[in-house]
């Protein structure tokens, strides 16, 4: 069941340490993910094939609305969870609420932190300590003209 995938923070650590001492390269990414869309799952994907597992570090509600403001997210913390669970490239969810993910990367401890190619690696938060730890940090290129919020004026002009 997809729900099994949703994991408390502390869950989450001890899964991945289960995977990281099989031998498993674990990979971490973080967003909103608030309506879903090909560039999402196009993302998601490439980030998962770098390694063995993908982590996702799931935004709160309260932290979307915080970075996008009062009308978002469309879609709530639940839901969200589910949906991201329920895609066979993505092996773990975890909520968090903090205003960067740096706390749930250090708790985390992934061998690899992906971003999109709209972040630098100055500017990927948790890239020091990765690489401290001895993982590597990288970028995906984005789907052109893919953008939840391009999504939702779009709506708004039907």
């Amino acid at each position: 069941m997809t729900e099994n995938k949703i994991h408390t923070r502390q869950t989450a650590s001890e899964q991945v340490e289960q995977w990281q001492s099989e031998g498993k390269k674990i990979v971490f990414t973080n967003g909103c993910f608030d309506i879903v869309h090909l560039g999402h799952i196009d993302y998601l994907e490439k980030a998962r094939n770098l390694g063995d597992k993908l982590v996702l570090g799931l935004n709160t509600d309260d932290s979307v609305k915080r970075l996008k403001g009062e009308s978002r997210p469309v879609v709530n913390e639940y839901a969200r969870s589910r949906m991201m669970s329920a895609f066979e490239f993505v092996d773990c969810v975890v909520l968090f609420d903090e205003p960067t993910p740096l706390e749930l990367i250090e708790k985390i401890k992934p061998n690899i932190l992906v971003k999109g190619d709209d972040y630098s690696l100055e500017t990927i938060v948790g890239a020091d300590f990765v690489i401290a730890k001895g993982g590597e940090v990288k970028t995906i290129p984005l789907v052109k003209g893919y953008s939840t919020t391009s999504l939702i004026e779009k709506i708004k002009q039907l």
